[in-house]
């Protein structure tokens, strides 16, 4: 059974490689600030941006939080663009070499803030809620079957800065094992808070899954390690959203430390809360929004309509 969802994540996963990239308007690619491309002029953003939120998977929160922002603030012709967490960075890095105008649907923690100079449009009527946390999940009965791994995954709490590190190292073309394994060679002590007292165990199988975003990627690779610190074998699957859930709660895959709640996972704690065990956030401070390169003179969602 297992083979079958990863199959399946897999097919949807290879559908977030096909995306539409439009961020300009193909009749005025002026940047000079007086065609408004660049988002300067009052009278222009719609235009300059083809009434474009560049969005990524479909099943994420803040795709369906970006849908819901169109309707609450009156976008009239905006299209939230449904790509993948690669597909709008790539657009991004594009539209800003090019200083171009673009507002896709972001999150931190992601290397892209650090990399590019960005800000989130304010969201006056709260749509895309307060600050985020990411917890950590578990399928029923794994407490029962392998005490020291929950014992583990329970433990394991970092920082957005600690995050940031495996991301960065990721983003500059590092194998994203090896990345994870710099920083767990480089922060024992933290590594040894999360393992303190858990008995080693001889070669137990466990699987975790997770969604293929920047942040899920360092997490689960770096829990990886830790679990095999242990005495665990660990399989690691990039499964699109809903797939990732369903996985845990059918028993297909034993955890994820890749849930962000209360808004990006939202739909899915809805649908699987019971059939799931929460063991609370290893990041705090999360946070989702509409991010636009910081030289658009727009500051507010509300700016889109102009």
């Amino acid at each position: 059974m297992k083979k079958n969802w990863k199959r399946a994540g897999l097919a949807v996963g290879l559908s977030f490689s096909l995306f539409l990239a439009a961020c300009g308007n193909d009749d005025d690619t002026s940047t000079d600030g007086e065609s408004g491309d660049n988002g300067d002029s009052s009278t222009a953003v719609a235009e300059s941006l083809d009434y474009t939120i560049t969005g990524i998977d479909a099943g994420a929160g803040v795709v369906a939080r970006a849908q819901e922002a169109v309707e609450t603030y009156n976008l009239e012709g905006y299209e939230v663009q449904v790509s993948s967490s690669a597909a709008m960075t790539s657009a991004l890095a594009t539209a800003i070499e090019n200083e171009e105008p673009i507002v896709v649907t972001g999150w931190n923690p992601h290397w892209k803030f650090a990399e590019f100079d960005l800000k989130y449009l304010e969201d006056p009527e709260g749509v895309f809620g307060e600050a985020e946390d990411i917890h950590t999940i578990t399928r029923l009965g794994l407490e029962e079957d392998m005490p020291e791994a929950v014992e583990v995954l329970g433990n394991f709490f970092w920082t957005e800065d600690d995050m940031a590190i495996i991301m960065n190292d990721i983003n500059n073309g590092a194998d994203p094992a090896v990345a994870a394994e710099d920083w767990f060679d480089a922060n024992q002590d933290k590594v040894a808070e999360w393992t303190d007292g858990v008995a080693t165990v001889d070669g137990d199988s466990i699987s975790l899954a997770f969604v293929a975003w920047d942040s899920e990627i360092a997490s689960t690779n770096l829990m990886k390690l830790v679990l095999e610190s242990v005495g665990y074998e660990v399989d690691i699957s990039a499964l699109e959203n809903s797939f990732m859930w369903e996985a845990i709660a059918s028993n297909e895959a034993d955890a994820m430390v890749a849930a962000w709640l209360p808004v990006t996972h939202a739909t899915q704690w809805e649908q699987f809360e019971d059939r799931v065990v929460d063991l609370g956030p290893n990041l705090e401070g999360a946070a989702i929004g509409l991010v636009v390169p910081e030289y658009m003179d727009i500051t507010s969602i509300e700016d889109l309509n102009n």
